[in-house]
């Protein structure tokens, strides 16, 4: 690779960059707010990163051979950014620099470049929050979900529980099942850790599609043991006590039970 073509590489992507300025703006804010379900998109351009600063001898013996082809995503991209900007819609903004920042690799660099740049590039679609609306409606799906297996769990272990809505109620205590306890937040960043590990795993390409959608029920399966333990907890020893250090303890071991059976399901596979 010339210095050329990292100067006009770098000079594109830092156009790009100030052209989007308002779309990070808004990823940032998302990312920061109080009851974010993206605290894990700070993370996600430094791990794209990473692994393109991993590839560098790969990358540095490729031929540049530049594609028009670009253009079109490019153009494409920088099209849907442009209407999305000016409707103020920032998730189809940022959703475009799927589009765009591949068009960009095309056009100065070429398809095998692209090849070794897809994942990294690709791997930032986890750090765009979607729509309120659309988290909202999948928080709300999930909560019932979660709340309906969790009760029929608490009758098979011989605790007397019946759900209404997303409360699951025993005996002498009830517990809430609310949005942030739908698993929504573990399922977003689980579903990155899923496509990192599949991505790092040495197995087949099919394997690593397995592995990878092995972490939806993953994680909706651990957030379900989460719930099961709380109402139990709080049947037991009152709802002071389950919503309350051992309620947060739950809240990390839902990701520990997660990382463990991704960890077993990758070493199957193997």
């Amino acid at each position: 690779m010339k210095k050329q073509d990292l100067i006009k590489l770098a000079t594109l992507l830092g156009l790009v960059i100030i052209a989007y300025i308002p779309t990070f703006i808004w990823m940032i804010d998302r990312w920061s707010s109080a009851e974010t379900y993206y605290s894990h998109g700070f993370l996600v351009p430094l791990i794209s990163g990473f692994i393109i600063w991993q590839k560098r001898k790969e990358l540095n013996k490729l031929k540049v051979h530049p594609l028009n082809l670009g253009w079109l995503f490019f153009g494409v991209g920088i099209t849907i950014h442009a209407i999305s900007a000016l409707w103020q819609v920032s998730f189809s903004s940022g959703f475009s620099l799927l589009l765009v920042l591949p068009g960009l690799v095309l056009l100065c660099l070429g398809k095998e470049f692209l090849r070794q740049l897809l994942f990294p590039i690709f791997f930032l679609i986890f750090m765009i929050p979607l729509p309120l609306v659309a988290i909202a409606n999948i928080s709300f799906r999930l909560k019932i979900f979660a709340s309906q297996v969790s009760t029929a769990i608490v009758n098979r272990l011989g605790v007397a529980a019946v759900r209404e809505g997303s409360v699951i109620k025993t005996a002498h205590s009830y517990v809430v099942v609310e949005d942030p306890c739908s698993g929504i937040r573990s399922l977003i960043a689980l579903i990155a850790l899923g496509a990192l590990m599949a991505y790092f795993s040495n197995i087949p390409r099919a394997k690593k599609i397995i592995l990878f959608f092995s972490s939806i029920p993953i994680a909706l399966l651990s957030n379900i043991v989460r719930i099961v333990s709380v109402t139990i907890a709080s049947e037991i020893y009152g709802s002071q006590f389950a919503t309350g250090t051992f309620h947060d303890v739950m809240g990390i071991l839902v990701f520990v039970l997660a990382f463990i059976g991704l960890s077993m399901t990758a070493k199957l596979l193997e």
